[in-house]
Parts: C-alpha cells; structure tokens; sequence
C-alpha cells in the first residue's frame, strides 16, 4: 500500500502552538489521531480569522467545508507538549483550497503533516459556491 506524503508549501502563513490536554490522549497514552484531527481543525478556524473569513458565518450561511483529509503520521505526542503548527495553504482553485499543516513537539521532533481540502460552500443552497477574489489572491500567494 502506498504511503500519505504530504507536501509542505514553500511559506506558511501563521504559526500556533496548542498544548496536548490530558483528553487528547489514547488508550496508548499518546496523542490520538481523532485528537490531532480535533486539533488540525482548531488551527484552521485560526487560520482562516487569520485570512479574513470564517469556517462559518452564521449570519450568511456561508463558509466551508471539509471535501478531504490526509494526515501522515511522523512521531508521537503526549501530555505536557506543546504542539507547534505551522499552517499554509496550495493548490488554490475555483472553489477552494488545500490547508497544509506542519506539526511537531516542543523540542522540534516531527509529529505529522497534514493536510485538509477545504470547499467553499453556501449553507443556504447546500451547494459549492466560488472562492472569492480576495480570499483567493491571500491563499495563492
């Protein structure tokens, strides 16, 4: 079976930290990967405030959703650490783009590498909708 290789972009856009909670935790005592996709979620919604847009604006209706997800696992986490992410963005396109997220510990050891294909999307019709201009030129530079 072939391996997930997530690309990095050449710059990233933001950078957060997040710290492991205690809940974060599996039955092997590491980080578990529904946490770390709980946790790649929260960096995205800072990433797009970042932008200038939310993943969802009650008021419209409008906002994102989430078309695909790709996680490539590099090392472990555990409570105690603080996650340092760094998040960019590629492949822009008419209706979205992807979200590129680098993550590691503390000490620098490589956690994971993601990524998360992000659709535009009208709530109120239920359907794709265009990416707009302006979140556009900010995510393809």
């Amino acid at each position: 079976m072939a391996r997930v290789k997530v690309e990095l972009p050449a710059t990233f856009l933001l950078t957060l930290e997040i710290p492991v909670r205690i809940t974060d935790l599996n039955y092997g005592a590491h980080l578990g990967n529904d946490a770390l996709l709980s946790i790649l979620h929260e960096a995205r919604v800072q990433l797009l405030a970042h932008l200038g847009t939310a993943e969802f604006d009650a008021a419209t209706k409008l906002g994102f959703i989430m078309a695909d997800v790709a996680i490539e696992y590099k090392g472990e986490a555990f409570y105690g650490d603080v996650l340092h992410l760094r998040l960019g963005t590629l492949d822009a396109h008419k209706y979205g783009f992807d979200v590129v997220y680098e993550v590691s510990n503390q000490a620098g050891k490589a956690v994971a590498r993601a990524k998360t294909g992000m659709l535009c999307f009208d709530y109120n019709i239920r359907k794709l909708r265009g990416l707009p201009e302006e979140l556009a030129a900010r995510v393809s530079g």
